[in-house]
């Protein structure tokens, strides 16, 4: 599929197909990276994603316990509430 670049400012921009947004998972925000001498778009990460099952996986797994011991404060010990 062909595509024209639109003058945007001192930009250019791609009219992209619904088709194309829904195939592809772009919504509204994507990143853009080169690839060799390609320009790839791809859905921009959510910020935070698979970090639930990441932390819910090291809990079972034992690996979720503080890498850096005797840190605490005096207020962390009396104030501090779970």
């Amino acid at each position: 599929m062909r595509a024209n670049l639109v003058r945007i400012g001192n930009s250019r921009g791609i009219r992209i197909p619904k088709k194309l947004l829904e195939q592809c998972h772009l919504e509204r925000e994507v990143e853009l990276e080169v690839r060799r001498d390609h320009l790839a778009v791809l859905p921009a990460a959510r910020a935070r994603a698979g970090w639930d099952e990441a932390f819910r996986s090291m809990a079972e797994s034992g690996d979720d316990a503080l890498l850096q011991r005797g840190i605490e404060t005096s207020w962390d010990r009396t104030e501090w509430k779970w």
